[in-house]
């Protein structure tokens, strides 16, 4: 399978597939407005806007995973465009880990394992790089930094 082959589902109810940003880099991180790592929201959107002419996609997922969003993906999607101005798409609220996993984040961590190889996501903020051909291409801890990704991010551009 491939990223592209995967159907998700916007915070607003509306299903698409991945296959729309066929041809972009995407940054795809699983989210939560209660998170203490939750001001990355703002650095994701600087990226976004900074480079999103240049092909450039990042997709929302907030999780409730860990406890710490707030609702539904519209009361999710509405807190983050108050709160820190995000424009990226955001979708609805979905598990990461486990049996319930949406498929989205099961390719990615299969692609994508973290520390020690584990195909878990520890927690919020995990983001996943991939390229402009749909391959996952690295995965970033929740405590990195979105302005330290950037240097991969260029060199997808």
């Amino acid at each position: 399978m491939s990223i592209y082959d995967y159907t998700v589902t916007l915070e607003d109810g509306t299903k698409y597939p991945l296959s729309k940003y066929r041809g972009q880099p995407m940054v795809i991180v699983n989210t939560a407005t209660k998170c203490g790592f939750a001001p990355q929201f703002g650095q994701l959107e600087e990226i976004y806007k900074q480079f999103q002419d240049q092909g450039l996609i990042i997709l929302g997922f907030p999780s409730d995973q860990f406890h710490q969003e707030i609702g539904d993906g519209k009361a999710a999607a509405q807190a983050c465009r108050t709160t820190y101005g995000v424009t990226f798409p955001m979708h609805e609220v979905g598990p990461v880990n486990g049996e319930d996993a949406q498929p989205l984040f099961k390719f990615l961590t299969e692609q994508a394992p973290g520390a020690l190889g584990s195909k878990k996501i520890k927690w919020n903020f995990t983001k996943f790089l991939v390229d402009r051909e749909g391959n996952v291409i690295e995965r970033f801890a929740p405590k990195t930094k979105p302005n330290d990704m950037l240097p991969a991010i260029k060199k997808l551009l």
